[in-house]
């Protein structure tokens, strides 16, 4: 009888223990530790066959490596190809996360069916019934994709050997389990053998790997923490489930930046990609309204121009209410107590709302000026000029700090038609010939002389 060896995991964050524990010592959380069997004496699904014997490697001096720049398999996707640094590396081991119902499995569908390699997509969620279902919504019928519905890393690669796919989709990687582990899918040693034969597959093969996977409550991709560090790439796509906006992001790339972002529009025949956010993310009506301003942000190395909606307002319950949309709330609170201690504006008995519109998140603290400056306008019941926008930071002693990247700032602002941008006294400009006029601020004291006098 073969001998099995078994191990204590944390199904919370994958910390391993020699016995039972209540308490992770880690996370801290109880009752999360389960006993799993890590290890079984059968051949590994990628290994057993014919032809796939791994080459020994040899140590090279780092003088003598070659550092040819890497050929891409272009996705025919501007956004997934800015996010991946140009296109999809062969042999790589790609993670895309996200909420249920966000569209990851759509976007990826999208993509391999414009593509002219032949790609395997494995589902182990959904029927094939199902996927021809998304993609005749899509309106669009690839002739390379073909669509296998299995759990079994197994009877995968009998398939693989069979077809040899140019690309390989897993939807999901949670869904899988291999034979020589023996628990359940989707426990942590279920993910870490399924997501090791596949590594092992893509490398010997030259086979890029793309991998959909489940996140948490918190956010995080399920499984254990070690499965990000395994892949190549990890993209996160997330997005307000009552917006059509969503935003790719790359938390992590070996063969690119992570500084780079996609967006995309949520239609009903898939998702478009957005080109120009800025236009789409401003409001196009002529009418000036009290409480709004437009920030110049960065998400990643890209500009973006947001609006940003305050609603100032008598607090009638007594106790003053605090609320945000897609911005940090203690943040807000940090602004708010500046505003009172530093400007002489009293807040404490107002109920202030912020809300960024198009439902996406930022944290850029750039966005600080436009910020006070709808809390401001709302609270005097006047409008910021629609020609004018904002990129500052603003500091515990009522400062207006400098941020980083502005060139980029000034010029998306110009391009798009802004005539004034308020920016920090201290930031350095280099860009020269530009239309739009830079006002530069000290203090928070000097935004209301120079908005509203």
């Amino acid at each position: 009888m073969a001998k099995v060896k078994s191990a204590y995991f944390c199904q919370n964050c994958g910390t391993q223990y020699a016995k039972w524990v209540g308490q992770c010592t880690v996370c801290k959380a109880w009752n999360t530790v389960v006993e799993e069997v890590i290890h079984k004496e059968k051949d590994e699904a990628w290994r057993k066959r014919d032809g796939n014997k791994g080459k020994n490697a040899t140590p090279l001096p780092i003088k003598e490596i070659q550092t040819d720049k890497e050929i891409r398999i272009d996705l025919h996707d501007d956004e997934i190809n800015r996010v991946l640094g140009g296109g999809l590396v062969p042999g790589s081991m790609v993670l895309l996360g996200g909420e249920p119902g966000i569209g990851k499995s759509t976007l990826i569908l999208q993509i391999v069916l414009k593509l002219p390699q032949k790609t395997l997509y494995v589902s182990g969620e959904e029927s094939q019934r199902q996927i021809k279902m998304r993609a005749d919504r899509l309106k669009s019928d690839g002739d390379q994709c073909y669509v296998l519905t299995e759990t079994n890393t197994h009877r995968i690669f009998d398939q693989i050997s069979v077809i040899k796919p140019h690309l390989l989709v897993i939807d999901s990687i949670q869904t899988l389990h291999s034979d020589i582990i023996e628990s359940p899918a989707g426990s942590i040693s279920q993910v870490r053998q399924c997501t090791s034969e596949l590594i092992r597959f893509a490398k010997e093969t030259h086979t890029p790997v793309i991998l959909i996977g489940h996140i948490t409550k918190d956010g995080n991709i399920a499984g254990p923490k070690i499965l990000e560090h395994m892949v190549d790439t990890v993209l996160q796509f997330e997005g307000d489930h009552n917006y059509v906006f969503r935003i790719l992001r790359s938390l992590k790339n070996r063969f690119g930046s992570t500084s780079e972002l996609g967006i995309y529009e949520m239609l009903g025949d898939g998702l478009k990609e957005i080109r120009n956010p800025s236009e789409v993310l401003i409001s196009k009506d002529g009418e000036d309204l009290s409480g709004t301003a437009i920030a110049a942000t960065l998400e990643g190395a890209r500009p973006l121009m947001i609006e940003i909606q305050a609603l100032v307002s008598s607090a009638v319950y007594g106790t003053p209410q605090r609320s945000t949309t897609g911005y940090n709330a203690k943040r807000l609170n940090m602004l708010l107590a500046v505003l009172e201690k530093r400007a002489g504006f009293r807040l404490a008995a107002k109920d202030v709302f912020l809300n960024i519109t198009g439902g996406i998140r930022v944290d850029d603290p750039a966005i600080d000026l436009a910020v006070v400056a709808a809390i401001l306008s709302s609270g005097a019941d006047i409008p910021v000029d629609k020609g004018s926008c904002f990129a500052a930071e603003i500091g515990l002693a009522g400062e207006i700090r400098a941020v980083q990247r502005i060139d980029q700032r000034i010029l998306e602002a110009d391009k798009l038609g802004f005539h004034t941008i308020f920016i920090a006294k201290s930031n350095q400009v280099s860009v020269k010939k530009v239309n739009i006029k830079i006002v530069r601020l000290t203090r928070i004291e000097d935004i209301t002389k120079a908005l509203f006098t």
